[in-house]
């Protein structure tokens, strides 16, 4: 059966583009879904089917159907997951460093949502398909606590928290420098880099409102290195990794924003190679908390940074450790 979704543009806004409007309105959707519902049709503005590109001038009635779900087109996979908590509702799990989040051109199969399709027996189905609903994403190498919702409203719901920056979101990193303050904030728009497209920037043309803020953990003054606690206010492409980077105090072994350039200034032999090892930027998502759409109540999950992670922490600290006297 069809699901008909309603809405209203105020009159005395500021005209806004239909596809930008409903994108708004329904987060669980991409672009391109957005874009063949309007072709096929499906959306109508005063009873007439809507166009592509079309502008909202205030004061419009607009009508999405949504059709039933249907198979999703990536393919269930059999994919250990270290599940932190499970309900009908959505799912927590601890990411593992390496594993992608979503099937993308070369990488089709072995992704979070191939396994979460495997794992879940009782989606219902996002945004027309019969999928896990993928909320936010971690990069394929950070680790750490992510949500996938196994329904429409679940995913809706919290997808709006997120978009509001009520969740609760702390990471953790091993950076190269020594911060000078024991805490901070970074506000700096963040968009594609003007001229290497695969990577983002503070210096992007059209960024969006970026807000990270940081605090020290611990710091290593042989090494110059510092762990540092880091909690987002808002969630864009490569948030921590680039405003770290634009303040000169870039992930360790971070190969796009200058982690992996700073390895020889490192002296210690013993400590380049287990950072060599690690072969990824050192960056986990430890905490994330929400209000669980389903229960109505905050709740919050933990998960302690990889093994290959702790052991280069281990390392630094022992070796920075004060020698007792006598």
């Amino acid at each position: 059966m069809d699901d008909i979704r309603q809405f209203f543009f105020p009159r005395g806004h500021a005209p806004e583009r239909l596809d930008q409007f409903l994108a708004e309105q329904l987060p669980e959707l991409t672009r391109s879904q957005l874009k063949k519902l309007i072709d096929e049709g499906r959306v109508r503005i005063h009873g007439t089917p809507a166009k592509a590109g079309g502008k909202l001038k205030g004061g419009e009635g607009i009508e999405v159907t949504l059709p039933p779900p249907v198979p999703a087109e990536a393919i269930p996979e059999e994919i250990p997951l270290k599940v932190l908590y499970e309900d009908h509702h959505l799912i927590v799990i601890d990411k593992p460093a390496g594993l992608v989040v979503h099937p993308a051109p070369g990488h089709q199969q072995g992704t979070l949502v191939n396994a979460l399709l495997h794992h879940c027996r009782d989606l219902s189905g996002i945004g027309g398909e019969l999928r896990p609903g993928i909320v936010h994403r971690l990069d394929k190498d950070t680790s750490g606590v992510m949500v996938a919702t196994k329904d429409d409203a679940t995913h809706q719901k919290l997808a709006s928290q997120f978009k509001v920056h009520s969740i609760t979101r702390k990471y953790v990193a091993l950076i190269y420098g020594l911060m000078p303050n024991e805490r901070g904030t970074v506000d700096a728009p963040i968009g594609r880099h003007p001229t290497q497209r695969k990577k983002m920037s503070t210096a992007a043309r059209t960024g969006r409102h970026a807000v990270t803020h940081w605090r020290v953990l611990e710091r290593f003054v042989s090494d110059r290195l510092t762990l540092v606690e880091l909690s987002l206010e808002t969630g864009r492409t490569h948030q921590i990794r680039v405003h770290l980077s634009g303040m000169n105090f870039p992930i360790v072994g971070d190969p796009v924003y200058g982690g992996a350039s700073r390895l020889g200034s490192l002296a210690d032999v013993a400590l380049r190679r287990k950072i060599q090892a690690l072969n990824r930027q050192a960056l986990h998502a430890r905490v994330l908390g929400f209000i669980h759409p389903g229960i109505g109540e905050y709740m919050e999950f933990e998960s302690a940074p990889p093994a290959d992670m702790q052991e280069i922490v281990a390392y630094l600290e022992d070796k920075n450790r004060p020698v007792q006297a006598g």
